[in-house]
């Protein structure tokens, strides 16, 4: 179990990010944390709630609570940076963040919760993606497949075919890639509409059904993957196997607005010296 609170992790991911020169993604961040607290596999795979783990939710608001400090900030592609002070600031005393942000909160009256309890706190970036996890878990395998081989058009790829041949070793797909307009890739996928976590024995059986049919897998997922896993399809000396699991198809779905719109709040300025300059 993943006994850590969100706030044992303001110092691990400050020092992830210091580690890391300065910026990261999510997975980054998460994969430096996971060796800097040397956690094991069943501390990483801890279930929050649906696909998010204990450890991904409580870093969230970790990077929160750091960012409303002033000492992180980010960009829309979930990339991480230590502001100038944040590069100053090897450690920090949790109590005392968690002061000056909850002061921080009740002055500009952002929050009228109690934040000190992260379990009830309000979700950061991750709510609409578990949403829609549920709804891609709860669709009939084959639509799934057929959902995964839209995705992977609008993505990019061409040439995508569902096989959907029962005894095929977990090949569901066939696809191409092509790079820079110049370089192609023959891909084979796995679609697994599932809501546990893919292990490494997955990796290892669908990678045996590759042998002969292409040097690069792609398996896709509505459920998590164990860090055995994402080990195992990174693997020197065997041919790679990329991973999509349910969040980052999420994701994907968001950004090619594939049944997903996002409406933004329209807010309404008035300078008041530019009409008494009139």
């Amino acid at each position: 179990m993943f006994e850590h609170k969100y706030d044992d992790l303001f110092n691990p991911a400050l020092q992830s990010l210091h580690e890391l020169g300065g910026s990261g993604t999510n997975s980054e961040i998460e994969n430096k944390v996971i060796s800097l607290l040397n956690l094991s596999d069943e501390e990483i795979n801890d279930i929050h709630r649906g696909n998010t783990t204990k450890l991904a939710y409580r870093l969230a608001w970790a990077r929160n609570y750091l960012k409303r400090l002033g000492l992180l900030e980010n960009s829309g592609r979930a990339v991480w940076a230590l502001t100038s002070e944040g590069l100053r600031t090897e450690s920090v005393d949790k109590e005392l963040v968690k002061r000056i942000v909850k002061n921080i909160e009740e002055t500009q009256k952002l929050s009228s919760q109690n934040i000190d309890d992260d379990e009830n706190a309000t979700e950061i970036e991750l709510s609409w993606e578990e949403r829609i996890v549920e709804i891609l878990q709860s669709l009939h395998p084959s639509s799934f497949e057929i959902l995964s081989q839209r995705l992977l058009r609008e993505l990019g790829f061409t040439n995508v075919e569902v096989t959907g041949k029962s005894g095929d070793g977990g090949i569901d797909g066939v696809g191409v890639i092509k790079i820079g307009g110049v370089l192609s890739f023959h891909i084979v996928f796995q679609c697994k509409r599932y809501s546990g976590s893919v292990s490494s024995s997955h990796i290892r059986d669908f990678r045996g059904a590759m042998v002969g049919r292409t040097d690069k897998g792609l398996f896709i997922t509505t459920g998590t993957f164990t860090r055995g896993a994402k080990v195992e399809a990174s693997r020197d000396g065997a041919p790679p196997i990329d991973l999509i699991d349910g969040n980052e198809f999420a994701t994907h779905l968001k950004d090619l607005k594939l049944g997903i719109s996002v409406h933004l709040k329209e807010y309404v300025k008035i300078d008041h010296d530019w009409f008494e300059n009139i």
